[in-house]
């Protein structure tokens, strides 16, 4: 197979400068994921506060344990069907993928050797693997469980939302036990982003019908087996999950014997327990850092999360069809409010579904202000006018609807209430609710989508790619849940990863993104700069923006 330096080297450009859609650290980093916690806000959009990486003293020990707090429980252990961050982060540790990406956000090959070969046309990409890897049950990796597990992204009855990341995959082959070749069917300027899937043991799972795979707890749920750092022990939910150390880890030992998540009922009650050293570890929220501070025994580390915050609008509902009505609700939102008071000045108002970390960011896309007035006067043009006691009515029916948010965190709730005040202050009654994550998972994504407006936010993924989240195909099983639908976005998403140019597709991903924020499907909140609070002897620690549980089995004690 013949490689063209030309092209090789237009990849690594890609690779080096990639970073944003759908998927989960280091399990598949061509997607974006919905992240439980919204205790972050930003700073600076060209860099971080500080290197986010512990100063160690002396030679890293074994042994030992730490608890890491959360308020958000996992849904499935299985990177090729989950869309939160609680089950990103059990993946992280539990499975290990051909490649990862580094804190730089720079791809690298993990249970692949090197980067790939990479054929003449682009067409064909080939991975050589490490040999001597192991499953947690003694069963070597090898090319087949790699075959095994993205044959399944091409299955017709694959019910996960990743198949749109692999439209352009034709075939995936073993040419011998530790060698892999992807077949394409056209350049995909995406495709070095979307092969760090945790892979999944073919042994285990081959006779399990791929219609059935998503809901086979045996596996997903009771005993998830990876090839990664930390072997599953046992999850009680609304209590904790634990993970022990994999003494066969290709990449060597971890340092730390055993991973505990302890689940509290939101950041206010992980603070608590921090403050006691009944956990070691939590994403801090941005009003408690103060009194983090504080805290002798505590360190505090932070950096730009590679991520946006919005209230998505469901455009399925009739309230919410006309874009001028959309438009009028970001309006009516003091959005710098919301940074200077709820995010105490830690994050940056976000215009567009692109980070401020991503190369293909732009800022040159319509804006909607805080204008009250401009809003009444945009619902008076979408036919909404007061009635006699101040409320927004149409065709006899009031402007009032429920917007949702998940249990446990509190910036997502105070959002929702001061949402509901700048709303009320215009004549829309909204109600203001929290749901269990898992619980509200399930009621807004496929096939539910039952909700008005949510509270939430994009963990963004590595490259800019924006059809899973905005493309009209993926409003059925995928993640566009906001039921958005426009004919040029689709047609620029089909084309964006066609261009390897990364200048020319900069011009196209800004064109989406204009149009996108033009119609508003979400008001977009910000882009939020993540705190990280632990322990003061957990050492090796590097913050990475996009993947809370990065490295951990570097991870060591210093007690």
């Amino acid at each position: 197979m013949k490689t063209t330096k030309s092209l090789l080297m237009l990849i690594s450009m890609i690779l080096m400068l990639s970073l944003f859609v759908v998927a989960c650290g280091g399990n598949g980093e061509d997607a974006s994921v919905d992240t439980d916690d919204a205790e972050q806000g930003t700073g600076e959009s060209e860099g971080t506060e500080d290197d986010g990486e512990e100063e160690t003293t002396g030679e890293p020990r074994e042994g030992g344990s730490i608890v890491l707090g959360t308020s958000g429980e996992p849904v499935i252990f299985n990177s090729l069907y989950h869309s939160d961050s609680a089950s990103a982060d059990v993946t992280d540790l539990v499975f290990a993928g051909l490649t990862y990406t580094n804190e730089n956000l720079e791809v690298q090959p993990l249970i692949a050797k090197s980067d790939p070969e990479i054929s003449e046309d682009g067409l064909e990409w080939t991975y050589e693997m490490h040999e001597g890897v192991l499953f947690h049950d003694g069963e070597e990796v090898t090319a087949h469980d790699v075959v095994f597990t993205f044959e399944i992204f091409l299955h017709e009855d694959y019910t996960g939302p990743r198949a749109s990341n692999f439209e352009t995959l034709v075939s995936v082959e073993a040419i011998d036990d530790y060698t892999v070749k992807f077949t394409l069917s056209e350049v995909d300027a995406a495709f070095p982003t979307r092969v760090g899937y945790g892979i999944l043991p073919k042994h285990l799972l081959e006779d399990v019908p791929v219609a059935d795979l998503e809901d086979y707890r045996e596996f997903n749920i009771d005993q998830p087996i990876g090839a990664g750092p930390f072997k599953f022990v046992e999850w009680v939910p609304g209590q904790n999950l634990q993970l022990e150390a994999f003494d066969d880890y290709f990449e060597g030992r971890p340092y730390l014997d055993n991973v505990t998540f302890r689940f509290a009922s939101d950041s206010n009650a992980l603070v608590l327990l921090l403050e006691t050293g009944d956990i070691d570890h939590m994403i801090a929220p941005t009003s408690e850092i103060a009194t983090i501070e504080t805290y002798d025994h505590v360190n505090l580390s932070s950096v730009l999360a590679l991520r946006y915050d919005y209230i998505g609008w469901n455009l399925d509902r009739p309230l919410f069809e006309d874009v001028r009505v959309r438009q009028a609700l970001t309006h009516a939102i003091d959005r710098q409010e919301i940074v200077e008071t709820i995010m105490e000045g830690q994050a940056e108002v976000a215009d567009a579904p692109v980070s401020p970390l991503s190369w293909a960011y732009n800022d040159d896309v319509p804006a909607f202000d805080y204008d009250p007035d401009r809003a009444i006067e945009l619902l008076n043009e979408a036919g909404w006018e007061h009635n006699d006691d101040g409320i927004m009515e149409k065709d006899g029916e009031i402007f009032e609807f429920t917007i949702l948010s998940n249990d446990g965190n509190t910036t997502r709730r105070d959002i929702g209430i001061i949402v509901q005040q700048y709303l009320n202050l215009i004549g829309i009654k909204v109600h203001a609710e929290q749901m269990e994550w898992g619980a509200f998972l399930d009621q807004i994504n496929p096939p539910n989508f039952d909700f008005d407006a949510i509270v939430m936010a994009w963990g963004l993924a590595l490259d800019p790619d924006p059809t899973a989240i905005w493309h009209s195909k993926e409003i059925e099983n995928g993640l566009n849940r906001s039921a958005y639908r426009n004919d040029l976005v689709d047609e620029l998403s089909d084309l964006n990863t066609t261009i390897l140019d990364q200048d020319e597709r900069a011009e196209v991903l800004g064109q989406i993104y204009a149009q996108i924020a033009e119609d508003q499907p979400y008001t977009f909140l910000f882009y939020p700069q993540q705190f990280v609070a632990m322990n003061k002897d957990i050492k090796g620690f590097t913050h990475h923006p996009r993947v809370d549980m990065y490295k951990v089995h570097e991870w060591w004690l210093d007690n």
